[in-house]
């Protein structure tokens, strides 16, 4: 049975079926009323005490298809198959309810090691390659740095979302030392990743690597677009996100006026912004001791590498599905089907070092969660979320399958059509196509 779900000439496309051999189906038809809102919800809310990125509202949907052309037997794996797009036939408690309860616990004494752990290798690290000081040591040296940096970024992103520790302060003080030393606006970049987490798979509310309408794409000129589309050029992005955002967003992350702030956020604002300038006088003071070059070679080339990887994994973690997977506006958003549209992505040996940051769906649905149980709590989830959870593709030992993943997404996830609360990613050469068959 053929069904449709968004095209890529009117928004309206079929679904690509997984080269593993599952079909795709249709989610239930959005006209039909949605279950009974679940009523432990609200305690269930209280309970979390998400205040960094927590949703609004808690609710379960389910759907039936009057017609049997659908619903939640179909959307858990029936012989017509599987819409990702579908809303899902559970609700946030029932994952939370699946998840061991150990799992919420945070120990700020294993979270501390982590930081101590990531701190001494980066200075050993940094020891070590200004003693050999040999042009057959500072590329291995830059690789291990620059990966070790995205560690660090890594923890103290852990304490934006509060997952490091129960207390407030501890989180603060950690979260600003880690991240000015990388160069990042602890506060600033919090803030705005809680609107990411808060809004996931919102086509305008979303803040990360979040879709381009398709009238905003044909605004760019053909530098921007390159720039945004063309390797290696958005794996550079992320310090011009935080001084001027993403297309179609005003703002920066230093401007406690900006829009990405609340007016009685200021005060966070202006002490990160301060933190990171603290930083950088600190890198001029040993370029004035040490030398430019040996801070270029120390510093300055860890710091690129860095921004690699975060570009690389933040932008992995949003794109490059298998199939195309939805992105929502009005009602048929939700803070659960946005989360859903997360991807878990195996790093190989890369996924100790920097904290198993890559199962993100239980992150993105529960970011209070250590990091350090992530991996237990998606195993024990899996049950409940059934399709709606992709397996990533192993990796052995480094992810450089991935860059393939990469490449493709960069070239068909161009942007979506300006129209309709569920949509699809299209490229300019499918547009291109739909344009030349409707002649």
């Amino acid at each position: 049975m053929a069904r449709l779900a968004l095209s890529d000439c009117r928004g309206l496309t079929p679904l690509r079926a997984r080269s593993r051999g599952s079909a795709i189906a249709l989610p239930s038809p959005p006209h039909l009323a949605a279950g009974p809102r679940r009523p432990a919800a609200a305690a269930i809310h209280r309970d979390w005490a998400l205040r960094v990125a927590a949703p609004t509202r808690l609710a379960s949907v389910f759907e039936e298809d009057k017609r049997g052309l659908g619903g939640a037997e179909e959307a858990g794996g029936s012989s017509a198959g599987f819409n990702p797009g579908a809303p899902p036939p559970f609700g946030l408690a029932e994952i939370r309810a699946a998840i061991p309860k150990h799992c919420w616990v945070k120990d700020p004494w294993r979270s501390m090691s982590y930081v101590l752990r990531d701190v001494l290798v980066v200075l050993g690290l940094a020891a070590a390659a200004a003693r050999a000081d040999s042009w057959l040591v500072w590329p291995l040296y830059w690789a291990a740095q620059g990966t070790m940096f995205w560690a660090l970024f890594v923890l103290g992103h852990d304490c934006g979302h509060g997952s490091f520790s129960s207390n407030p302060k501890l989180n603060s003080v950690v979260g600003h030392i880690l991240h000015s030393s990388i160069l990042v606006p602890y506060n600033g970049w919090r803030i705005s990743h809680r609107t990411h987490h808060q809004n996931h798979g919102h086509v305008e509310k979303d803040e990360s690597w979040h879709p381009l309408p398709q009238r905003l794409y044909n605004s760019l000129d053909n530098m921007t677009k390159k720039l945004r589309f063309s390797m290696p050029f958005p794996m550079l992005a992320f310090p011009l996100y935080l001084f001027a955002r993403s297309p179609g967003k005003e703002g920066s992350h230093f401007n406690p006026n900006s829009d990405l702030f609340q007016p009685n956020e200021k005060k966070d604002v202006l002490t990160s912004t301060a933190s990171w300038l603290a930083m950088i006088g600190v890198l001029a003071g040993l370029t004035f001791v040490m030398g430019p070059l040996k801070i270029l070679k120390l510093y300055a080339i860890p710091y690129v590498i860095f921004v690699m990887w975060l570009d690389f994994v933040t932008y992995l973690h949003h794109h490059g599905h298998e199939d195309k997977v939805p992105w929502y506006r009005g009602k048929e958003w939700s803070y659960l089907r946005g989360g859903l549209t997360t991807l878990d992505r195996d790093y190989g040996l890369i996924n100790n070092i920097h904290h198993d940051i890559g199962t993100h769906v239980i992150h993105h649905l529960f970011p209070q969660i250590p990091h350090y149980h992530l991996v237990e709590a998606t195993e024990a989830a899996k049950p409940v979320l059934g399709k709606y959870y992709k397996e990533p593709e192993k990796s052995a030992p480094l992810p450089f399958h991935l860059l393939q993943v990469l490449s493709r997404s960069l070239k068909e996830d161009h942007y979506v059509s300006d129209t309709g609360d569920i949509v699809y990613y299209q490229s300019e050469s499918e547009t291109s196509t739909c344009a030349q068959s409707s002649d």
